[in-house]
Parts: C-alpha cells; structure tokens; sequence
C-alpha cells in the first residue's frame, strides 16, 4: 500500500490511487456476479450488430440524431448558452442534482454528453426488435452498462466529489479509502451502517426460545405476550433465500411480534446458511425435513392437531409443494395458509427473467455444482443489479468517493446479509420453477415420493402480493388463486416485494385492496376491489382470527418435555455469515 502521508500532499496521486482501489471494489462486485453485465452486454450487442445489416436504417438515423446533439452541444458549450439544454436526466434520476453538475460548463457538458451516449444505446438496444427474451436481456445489460459508464462513478468527472475533496482537504478521499479497504476486506459493498445492529440485541429482539433443530432449520416458539391465546398456533415458514428477521426486525416493525400480540402462539423456521458440506440439501429436504417436520413438532408441543401457516416468497413456494405433498397423504394438520408475494406460476418471473435463460442457468449452474452451493454474495449481486444506480452505484459514489458512512437501516442490514442455498436445491428450483414451470402442471413433478397436483389444496388460502413488485409480479402471483381450489383471499398491497410487506400497522401507512372478483383474471380483478387505506396487517389478522380457533391459557414456557428450550431465539443458525 502507498504511503498515505505521501498521497495526502498530492491530492493528484491519492486520486488516482482512490480511482485504482476503486476498481479493485468493481473487480470484486463482477467477481461476485456482475461480470455478466459486460459479458452479457457485449453478447447482445453482438448479435444487435450483426442484425443491423439487414435494416442499417435505423442505426444510421439514431446516430445521425446523436452527432446533431453533440454539435449542438459543443455550441452551448463555446456560446456559454445554458438556457437550451440538449439533454435532461430522466425524472427520478437524482445522479446530478448537486449544482455542480449544471453551474459548470466543463461537467454540464460531461453530464450532457453522457446523456446523449445513453439516449443512443438505449434507443438502439429498445428498437431491436429481437425475441421477447432476448430484447429483453438486451435493453435491461444495456442499462446496466450505461449505469456502470455514468460520470459520477469516477473522481475526475464528478463535480462533488473533487469539490467535497478540496473543501475537507483530502478528507474525504481519505475515509473513502478506508471505507473502501474494509469492504475490499467483507467482500462486498457496505449499504448501511452494520455496527448499529447487533442480532438479538436492537434487530430479531421478539423474546422466543429455539426448542428444535435438525441439519435443516431450528423451530423458535415465541414467547406469548397475552394471557390467552387462540388454540391453533401459527407456522412462520420464510424464504431460505434470505434470513428470516426481515420479519422480526425492530419492535416497531416486527411481523413476528405483531402475530404474538395478537394473541397467535407464535413458530418460525430458522433456516440453515449451507456450506459447500451441505450441497447434497435438496428441495425435497426443505419439504419433507423442513415444513412437513416443524408442522409435527409444533402440533406436538401445542397439542393442536391443526396449525395455520404464514410463508413469503420463495418459502411460500416451498409451502404450496408441502400442502400438495400432505394432500396427497390425506394429511389435514395445516387449516390454513397465508402467502406473501409467492409465485407458484413461473411464466412471469418478473425482472428476474433478464438471468433466466438456458444458456445463463447452465453456466450457473456447473459454477454451483463445482463449489456445492450458490454463494448467497451473488444471489444478492443479481438482486441488486435489478436497481442498480439504488443499491450499488450510489454507494461506490459515496462510500468510496465521498467517504461517507451509510446512516444505520434495518432493511438494509438484512440485505446484507446474504445466505448460500445447497447446489442441489438451486437446480431442482431454477430448472423445474423458472425454466420449466413444472409446479403448474398437475402431476408435473414428484416430491418426496408424491406427485403434485395443486387443485388438490383445498384449504383456505390468504394471497398478499404488491402492486410494484419486481420480483414475483403481482399478476403472476395472483395466478396461484386459480390453482387452489380452496376458498380464497386476495389482497393487493401498495409498494414493493420487502416495503410492501413489512407495513406496520402500527404506522398505518400506504395503502391495500381488497374484495376484487376473482375467477376473471388479474386486471378484472383489480377494476372491482376496493381500495383501503393504512396497512394491511389487521385485515390479515381478522382473516385468520376467524381460522385461530378459541381462546385458550398461553402456554407457560416454551416446549414441552419432549422438545425443551435449546437457546434464546434468535437462536444460532440465523447468525451464521458469509464469510
């Protein structure tokens, strides 16, 4: 490493050396996945090239459009007219609001320039009229290329940056550096401030205790917090994806503690976070080893012989496989279930599409089975790559460049918290959900030993999906009312896959609706609901009072004589990081 004395009396040098390590952090950001976005890019654009040919008119219009308001930019720029702009950041794009970048003719132009760069590529790759995957792949690389190319991403070409340096005299550059050195130590780019959360501690706080484990998942009894509650407990099953606390984050934004005050005797799966050891899991193991064994044990400690069962995302579809799997033993012991954002018909998987392909999976897919799972710091890297300039670019802007330190956000710690998922699962997941769309088809797939068929649950079924979810559409999701044949409730809620979920009733925010007639379709749907202000918690929560059962003594202690008290929740599965 440089001498930093040296670097603080040449800020010349401590830029460049800011820009190299900066380009260490992107090497480990394409390492860890985004490596497909110039790999991706460059194949598309090669294919959009060696199509143009044939209809060369369309690029040379774009073009000659592009070398127009480059001269004209150049004009502005020799004339010292700023009133005509040749080019405007998109509403929402919030990259050069900062006065520098309008006030300065030198990075007015650059901003500009980008634009107009920009404006051609996304032209060309929107009007290249390939297949619906394809151009779909081609338009979403694009943008991420030009999102990567953006001159705020560099020192030398933002105004703030070197303005921000000159006035802390190299200050700043000197905390990016160290901001910059401890992710290149995480291996990953820091969103938040981790420090302030500390598991069990300010996040994943509900009182509980872990009284089950397998190589699976540890079972956590919450503890009651009334003197009665209702007969038939609730079965929390969350995504394996991620970790479960996003469900349990503060007291004021807690699912978790919101069931319990509500008088439900309250369970969660605490899912593993595999290890290359753990590759041989399979989807069937997180069925029959994972929800089918936590539904014995809670019986077993409750006494109940039903339960009703909450699941999210891709918990959610492990659910659906589960009730479809006691269906067909003729096993009753879950009354109702309760989806959130869950698809479980695949021909709409959202944004995610642009990595779904064959050619994409299997180069997936020999990298998983080589290392025995996929590494949650990729999964996340997709994810992440959906909002790019949101969850990436702003960071190694002001992290790194700014030398700013994330304020503390509870969504944002649980984002960075990435958990792996075993090779084997992944490729049953990927292959027979997203690429086949196996889960659909009555007797399409068998799991643990039972072909599945969905028209054969027939218990009552609550459908919660948001109105701006990227990640599992809301008319897609709402596909799986269709599918079950047991009486259904749908709700659609305002905001996103994470924000339109964790809606506290206790801030009563946004918006949901309700009593849409089903059986029409999606959008018909949407035309006959009505629409209910404040969150949509309490409905959920009268929903399945009147599938609780009666009221009864709250359990004294956590367990029974069989299943007794392993440790305080949050127990110690969740607490296992990628290194």
């Amino acid at each position: 490493m440089q001498n930093k004395s040296n670097l603080l009396s040449n800020p010349q040098e401590l830029i460049d050396f800011l820009n190299s390590e900066t380009k260490k952090m992107l090497d480990m950001f394409y390492a860890s996945g985004g490596d497909d976005i110039f790999r991706q890019f460059s194949q598309s654009w090669t294919e959009l090239a060696n199509r143009s040919w044939e209809d060369p008119t369309l690029w040379i219009r774009t073009i000659t459009e592009y070398q127009q308001g480059q001269i004209n930019l150049w004009k502005n720029l020799l004339t010292g007219n700023k009133e005509e702009s040749v080019a405007q950041p998109a509403r929402g794009d919030r990259r050069f609001q900062a006065e520098e970048w309008s006030a300065n003719p030198v990075f007015d132009y650059i901003k500009q320039s980008y634009l107009l760069s920009s404006k051609l590529l996304s032209e060309m790759a929107a009007n290249a009229k390939l297949s619906d995957t394809e151009q779909k792949k081609l338009e979403f690389y694009t943008q991420q290329y030009i999102d990567a190319m953006s001159p705020t991403n560099f020192a030398f070409t933002n105004p703030e940056v070197l303005q921000q340096a000159l006035e802390s005299k190299g200050q700043s550059l000197v905390d990016g550096l160290k901001n910059l050195l401890g992710d290149l130590e995480k291996g990953r780019i820091s969103m938040t401030d981790e420090s302030a959360f500390v598991l069990g501690e300010n996040i994943a706080t509900t009182k509980g205790d872990v009284v089950f484990q397998n190589e699976m998942f540890q079972l956590i009894q919450y503890s009651p917090a009334t003197e009665e509650t209702y007969a038939k407990p609730t079965l929390i099953v969350p995504p394996c994806i991620n970790k479960f606390y996003i469900l349990d984050l503060q007291e004021h934004n807690s699912f978790v503690k919101y069931c319990v005050d509500q008088g439900q005797t309250t369970f969660l799966i605490s899912w593993i976070n595999p290890s290359e050891e753990q590759g041989y899991i399979s989807w069937d193991d997180y069925v029959e080893s994972g929800i089918i064994q936590a539904t014995e044990v809670v019986k077993a400690i409750t006494g109940s012989d039903k339960l009703n069962a909450v699941a999210w995302c891709v918990g959610g579809t492990l659910l659906t496989t589960a009730l479809a799997v006691m269906a067909a033993r003729k096993d009753t012991s879950i009354a109702s279930a309760t989806f959130f954002t869950t698809l479980v018909d695949f021909t709409d998987p959202g944004d995610l599409c642009v990595f779904i392909d064959e050619q994409q999976v299997k180069h997936l897919e020999n990298k998983v089975k080589n290392q025995g799972y996929l590494n949650g710091r990729e999964l996340a890297t997709s994810f992440n790559m959906l909002r790019s300039n949101d969850l990436i670019w702003s960071y190694v802007v002001n992290n790194y460049l700014k030398g700013q330190t994330p304020p503390p956000f509870d969504i944002l710690y649980w984002n960075s918290d990435s958990t792996n998922l075993p090779a084997s699962m992944y490729t049953f997941y990927i292959n027979n959900m997203y690429l086949e769309n196996k889960l659909v088809e009555p007797n399409g797939l068998t799991i643990c030993g039972e072909q599945i068929d969905l028209s054969k649950i027939k218990i009552p079924v609550y459908f919660l999906s948001t109105y701006e979810d990227h990640i599992a559409p809301w008319k897609g999701t709402f596909t799986g009312t269709e599918l079950m044949k047991g009486k259904v409730e749908f709700v659609l809620g305002a905001s996103g896959h994470v924000a339109g979920v964790i809606n506290p009733a206790s801030k009563n925010r946004r918006h949901y609706w309700i009593n849409g007639e089903l059986g029409k379709g999606a959008d018909h749907w949407l035309e006959t609901s009505e629409k209910q202000e404040g969150s949509w918690w309490p409905h959920w929560a009268e929903w399945l009072k009147k599938r609780a059962g009666s009221k009864v003594p709250a359990p004294a202690a956590a367990g029974n004589d069989t299943f007794k008290s392993l440790e305080a929740a949050p127990g110690h599965y969740v607490a296992a990081r990628i290194k």
